[in-house]
């Protein structure tokens, strides 16, 4: 067989249908959608469906979100009203003697300095009849290292002492002065083992001023003005809840303690354990809760 240039070879047979035509060739038309995945099942035509988030539609989600706020509208509601029920009822006892406790542990912050230690306090000397002590002043310092002996502060301090109150009174004849110290203890059983470890009473041996003690506090101008530290001659100690009080007593002329050689006839100083017991008890009585009053937490 011969070979023919390109230029002298036939022209291609002619398709006796054109382009368009039945039979003929198509003309190439835009791409189509992708194909279906091998084993997938037809999708019915028209229905290509909305594009989907972890397989759920627009309505699915929207139908979870219902629920999901629905379920915060319950949560809710559960929560204001058992708030509520809580607000409204009664206290019982449990949370009443909490009540309690927790005010009388702040008596010594929130009463007026007089409340702790009012203008007069009775007692009863030898005899059956009743005189008063009067208060000559009231300390304005409350550190619980300057009102006691070091000895002292060193054993209140280690039980977590808040605060030591002091004042002074006298005896109805004046002859007497008796100066008063408030410790205050974040709770009753703090008090109850410092008031163990503290030294008790203990009047005029010949030995000296008493010591370790509450320190005494003079007030110029009154009948107290020559009590000092070196006068004391009597100390006395009591306890009320989460208090420990301490008293320390001397002549109101200031006489030192190491001049006294002997005792006393009858109890000169009975005034001093009458008017801290008093004290003590005052601040340690529990009242009544009224869980209306803001000094109150029920």
């Amino acid at each position: 067989m011969a070979f023919l240039p390109p230029s002298q070879q036939p022209p291609p047979p002619r398709s006796p249908h054109p382009p368009g035509m039945p039979g003929g060739p198509r003309p190439p038309g835009p791409p189509g959608p992708p194909a279906r995945p091998f084993g997938a099942p037809p999708r019915p035509a028209g229905t290509a469906g909305p594009p989907t988030v972890l397989g759920l539609t627009g309505r699915q989600w929207t139908i979870a979100a219902l629920v999901v706020g629905c379920c915060y509208l319950v949560a809710t509601g559960i929560s204001f009203l058992g708030t509520w029920t809580t607000l409204e009822r009664e206290p019982t006892n449990a949370e009443l003697q909490i009540a309690a406790n927790k005010e009388v542990a702040r008596r010594w912050e929130a009463w007026p300095a007089r409340r702790v230690f009012p203008d007069r306090l009775s007692y009863r000397p030898t005899g059956n009849h009743t005189e008063y002590a009067s208060r000559t002043g009231i300390v304005p310092d409350a550190g619980c290292v300057q009102g006691v002996d070091e000895e002292i502060a060193t054993t209140i301090t280690r039980h977590g002492c808040l605060a030591v109150l002091r004042a002074t009174y006298v005896d109805q004849l004046q002859g007497v002065a008796v100066t008063v110290g408030v410790v205050a203890f974040p709770d009753p059983w703090k008090a109850d083992r410092a008031f163990k470890e503290l030294p008790g009473s203990k009047g005029p041996d010949g030995t000296g001023s008493v010591r370790p003690a509450l320190r005494a506090a003079a007030f110029p101008g009154t009948a107290s003005a020559r009590f000092t530290d070196e006068a004391r001659q009597d100390r006395t100690i009591d306890r009320g809840g989460p208090y420990v009080v301490l008293t320390a007593s001397g002549q109101a002329d200031g006489r030192p303690a190491s001049v006294i050689k002997k005792e006393r006839p009858g109890e000169p100083f009975a005034v001093s354990p009458q008017i801290a017991h008093t004290i003590a008890r005052a601040l340690s009585a529990k009242a009544l809760p009224d869980c209306d009053l803001p000094e109150w937490q029920c």
